[in-house]
């Protein structure tokens, strides 16, 4: 597993990830463009053996006290390996070293798994929005975390190094979130993000793990 921020160049990659992760409500190239140029986003990508297989954005407007976890995408082949846990804990990371106090997200609430994978790193369950997932007809399930809290806990930031710096795009040459319902059997599963938190995110966000 390799992580990295990611590129403008990667966009082709997460929008074949983002189309297969989330069929009825997939970003347009456009948003998703606009995601990784905005300065208030930071994104970041799961590479294995050179190949795209997972990304992940986070929203914080600077000075903000609150962010927003935007959309988390595992490809099928890549998913229950703990993916998308690493993947939430870099933007968790992220989220600390900006000086956010409260991450904010939004889950479908048929997707128990991603719930579960959110509920264990801390985020407590604050609100819901029904019908908020359309076509699909499914609540939204607010969720807040508390990053403090979160950060004492010493969990670990894959983005932190303990052999060298975090890979930025300048070292991309290294090798390298509505919830799409998944088998039960799966350990993970989509995630589509939502606006939770007073940021102002996007209409419609996601996670794939």
């Amino acid at each position: 597993m390799t992580l990295r921020t990611a590129l403008p160049a990667d966009l082709d990659a997460i929008m074949i990830l983002e189309r297969a992760s989330f069929p009825t409500d997939a970003w347009s190239s456009a948003m998703m463009r606009e995601e990784l140029a905005s300065p208030h986003g930071w994104y970041v990508v799961d590479e294995e053996a050179g190949r795209l297989v997972g990304y992940a954005g986070l929203r914080a407007v600077k000075s903000a006290k609150d962010a927003d976890v935007q959309t988390i995408a595992i490809a099928e082949s890549a998913r229950g390996r703990g993916r998308g846990r690493t993947l939430l804990r870099a933007l968790l990371g992220e989220a600390a070293r900006r000086g956010v106090a409260e991450v904010f997200l939004e889950v479908r609430a048929d997707n128990p798994v991603a719930h579960a994978l959110y509920a264990s790193e801390g985020f407590l369950e604050i609100g819901r929005k029904p019908r908020y997932y359309q076509p699909d007809d499914v609540d939204a399930v607010v969720m807040k975390l508390d990053v403090r809290v979160w950060a004492g806990a010493r969990h670990p930031d894959p983005m932190e190094h303990r052999d060298g710096p975090i890979r930025t795009p300048e070292d991309h040459a290294l090798s390298g979130s509505q919830a799409s319902k998944g088998p039960e059997t799966r350990t993970e599963s989509d995630i589509r993000i939502g606006p939770g938190g007073s940021s102002g995110t996007m209409a419609t966000g996601g996670v794939c793990t």
